[in-house]
């Protein structure tokens, strides 16, 4: 006899008393996980989408997924390295190399990084900015980022409520424009 972990889905779920066709139609209205690649906004073409992405490897995976879905259009990433083991810069030598998917990199080095993130992110070139002032990183976004952009904001907090920023600020521009 097999194990459990070797059944078809369809078998697993009647063993836990859910009928296949319940599953199903279950599946089909789960609308994603929060804080993994969700859209928070679209306003004036630039799409801010926010993720829980906050280490190397969850960062390069997170770019590629965009990237699948939104082929060549351009991802400008913005990025606030907060878990304990990023402001330690534990990770730093991986993390150029994690966002080299990204078309734009704006990072912020905010309180308590302890460590050089703007030579961290030197191999990107003139593709990365790095601001210790989050107003400023704010501009800085606002002004290169334009319609068909995927603003892809990750960190594993609240980023000092950057979506709602970028959100609004965009409308106040299209606003003038």
């Amino acid at each position: 006899p097999s194990s459990d972990a070797e059944q078809p889905p369809s078998r697993a779920a009647h063993h836990v008393g859910v009928e296949p066709v319940m599953a199903l139609e279950a599946l089909a209205r789960f609308g994603g996980v929060k804080r993994r690649l969700e859209l928070r906004g679209t306003v004036d073409g630039v799409s801010v989408i926010d993720d829980f992405a906050h280490h190397p490897t969850a960062i390069r995976e997170t770019i590629a997924a965009l990237r699948s879905q939104v082929g060549s259009a351009r991802i400008v990433a913005v990025l606030e390295p907060r878990s304990n083991t990023m402001k330690q810069g534990a990770v730093k030598a991986e993390l150029a190399p994690s966002l080299q998917g990204a078309d734009r990199v704006f990072c912020y080095a905010g309180p308590g990084v302890g460590w050089d993130v703007a030579a961290a992110l030197a191999p990107l070139g003139d593709r990365a900015t790095t601001r210790d002032a989050l107003p400023v990183l704010v501009d800085e976004v606002l002004k290169y980022a334009r319609a068909g952009d995927r603003v892809l904001v990750m960190s594993n907090g609240g980023f000092g409520g950057i979506h709602a920023t970028l959100l609004a600020r965009l409308a106040e521009r299209a606003a003038v424009a």
